[in-house]
């Protein structure tokens, strides 16, 4: 709890004035003021987080997040258990979508076990498993609170190395077969959003199991009764290791300064968590895409986020955030390099 603690006195508000000083930058520019959207958006919240208005964003790090989950007993994935481990080793081996898409934007891709319940054998995987899957949410809780400060403090320590290490913009994503389920569970307790409109088909379900899967949601959140102010109860009761070793990632990304891009439902979930242990994390965050999975939407509007991306992907592993990078990469040029009207002798007079 110690890290925990520490880490959270070191985040800050954004600075306000200096995301004054990026704004009027960018309406200096050599176009209409507004004219680049987003971009403009992004690169002035950039200043807000460091300070500064020009940041570099060219030491990108992805760090999937890995863990398995015990209420996927209840049939509520369309994959077994055993694909979390052989997935993991794929992304090891540079197979998965993952590793071609951090490629193309020059991301390092960085792999924790964070409680895959098998053992791996690959000194490629940071190792910082709690213990081998979760409880089955819907016999009590997931894990201990012990536990789920253990995963928050697990990602603070692995993104402090990356950031000391010279990382300047981070990517979150995950791998852990039926965690859309507790994912669901955590949206599930923090909004009142129905489940019909909350829980989709993850892996792929049909009709029939999804139905089931709400039913094992609802009653988990029933059973366990997770105090919806307090992040660290909610992880306990339905989180995942991985869920949290991704919250931990974005606190300790916040302490530093340094953006943190969010990807999908899994990865939502986690910011959802992270901004109920610190509200100021909100702050750090970038929204990567818009899942179709149905609950994603709702957990960005719950946290005031609006996405950068609309891709039709649902697919986790963080592929939504590694393919934002360069859009935020774009936000930093264009502040930077682009002329303003007066070095371009352009005028800018009605």
């Amino acid at each position: 709890m110690k890290l925990l603690k520490e880490t959270c006195a070191k985040i800050n508000e954004l600075d306000e004035a200096v995301m004054q000083e990026a704004k009027a930058r960018q309406d200096s520019l050599t176009k209409p003021p507004g004219s680049l959207g987003k971009l403009e958006d992004i690169a002035i919240k950039l200043a807000g987080m460091s300070g500064s208005v020009f940041n570099k964003v060219d030491n990108k790090v992805h760090i999937v997040m890995a863990g398995d989950h015990g209420v996927v007993e209840e049939g509520v994935s369309a994959f077994p258990q055993e694909v979390t481990p052989q997935m993991v080793l794929n992304f090891v081996n540079g197979g998965a979508a993952i590793n071609v898409l951090a490629n193309q934007v020059g991301a390092e891709v960085k792999i924790v076990d964070m409680g895959v319940a098998t053992d791996l054998e690959s000194d490629k995987v940071i190792n910082k498993k709690i213990r081998k899957g979760t409880d089955n949410m819907v016999k009590g809780p997931a894990m201990s609170r012990e536990e789920a400060i253990a995963a928050l403090e697990a990602g603070i320590e692995v993104v402090n190395k990356e950031i000391n290490s010279g990382a300047n913009l981070i990517g979150t994503g995950e791998m852990g077969i039926g965690n859309t389920t507790p994912s669901s569970a955590i949206i599930a307790t923090v909004t009142d959003i129905d489940l019909n409109k909350l829980v989709g088909p993850g892996t792929g379900i049909d009709s029939e199991r999804l139905e089931h899967k709400k039913e094992v949601i609802k009653k988990a959140v029933a059973i366990n009764d997770p105090d919806v102010s307090d992040g660290i109860d909610i992880l306990s009761a339905v989180g995942g290791f991985e869920i949290g070793g991704m919250a931990g990632v974005m606190i300790g990304a916040a302490a530093h300064g340094v953006p943190v891009i969010v990807d999908g439902l899994i990865s939502a979930a986690a910011a959802l968590i992270a901004t109920r242990i610190h509200k100021d994390v909100f702050n750090y965050l970038l929204p990567s895409h818009r899942s179709t999975e149905p609950g994603h939407i709702n957990i960005l509007e719950e946290i005031g986020l609006e996405p950068i991306l609309d891709l039709n992907m649902r697919l986790g592993e963080g592929t939504g955030a590694v393919l934002a990078m360069d859009v935020v990469e774009a936000a930093t040029r264009i502040i930077e390099d682009m002329a303003t009207f007066e070095e371009a002798s352009v005028s800018n007079k009605g």
